[in-house]
């Protein structure tokens, strides 16, 4: 009589609390600083990796785990005045910015870049450039609240999601 209680209280309980399926999670942003690579993370499987450049030193390019605040289509470059779309706007076509380090997400952000040729290197302020074409592609794909985790690593793309809860 006891165990069959249990049992009843313990169904009971799980069909009370949701659990989230993989097309519920949100997006993960995984870069990983080892290999200046950056994956994508949706519904559960790794959807997409872009090669990125990140911080001229390991200092400058913020790890942990960040949201995404702020997202612009041709955002424009504050610090020197250049507007969006121009040729000569760092920032590329598209910006996604996240709150590292106390910020509101528009000091830091996975932003394309005027200067392809970056691409892989350790060049950056601290933020992470990609090319123009993935950043837009990421940009329809990640949404204001999706995670970014920035992180220095040996382990696969596949393992860090799978820590994180973000793959099956």
């Amino acid at each position: 009589m006891r165990k069959s209680l249990a049992l009843c209280l313990l169904l009971s309980a799980l069909l009370v609390v949701p659990f989230q399926t993989a097309a519920e999670m949100k997006p993960l942003v995984i870069v990983n600083k080892a290999i200046n690579k950056l994956a994508l993370i949706r519904d559960g499987r790794i959807e997409a990796v872009y090669p990125v450049a990140t911080g001229m030193n390991a200092g400058l390019t913020p790890e942990g785990m960040f949201t995404v605040t702020v997202k612009a289509e041709n955002p424009y470059y504050r610090k020197k005045g250049i507007p969006g779309g121009a040729p000569n706007n760092p920032l590329g076509t598209r910006w996604i910015g996240f709150n590292a380090r106390g910020t509101d997400g528009r000091i830091y952000g996975v932003h394309g870049t005027n200067n392809p040729a970056s691409i892989g290197g350790y060049v950056s302020q601290g933020c992470v450039r990609m090319h123009n074409r993935d950043v837009e592609h990421l940009y329809e794909r990640v949404p204001i609240g999706a995670r970014v985790l920035i992180l220095r690593s040996n382990e696969s793309f596949y393992a860090i999601a799978k820590r994180y809860g973000a793959v099956q």
